[in-house]
């Protein structure tokens, strides 16, 4: 059986938000893409210390939808180098999961 995974990504605004998710959803690279209030985030880039507002994308996939997943959210992103990090989901509601795997075939 497919895994469930979770794959968490920042984003700068809700129209890159909107974007990147309705295009994974409708793909069916993802069951559900989830955002909600604005994150502070405080990071080094490039030797500076910045600060960004940003929101933060909970997408619902399955780990053999990871690439398609990175390369499309590379193509939409207009971050150099945006956070992209995938997390297995070892446990969770059968039927939830169930729900993951049946969206995205």
């Amino acid at each position: 059986m497919k895994q469930a995974i979770f794959i968490y990504c920042t984003v700068p605004d809700k129209d890159t938000a909107v974007a990147i998710g309705r295009k994974l959803v409708e793909n069916r690279l993802a069951a559900c893409v989830s955002f909600g209030s604005p994150v502070q985030s405080i990071y080094r880039w490039q030797g500076v210390i910045e600060e960004a507002m940003e929101l933060a994308l909970t997408i619902k996939t399955v780990r053999e939808n990871y690439s398609a997943i990175e390369e499309l959210i590379v193509s939409l992103h207009p971050y150099d180098v945006p956070e992209i990090v995938a997390v297995e989901l070892d446990n969770g509601l059968k039927p939830y999961l169930d729900w993951i795997v049946s969206e995205t075939e």
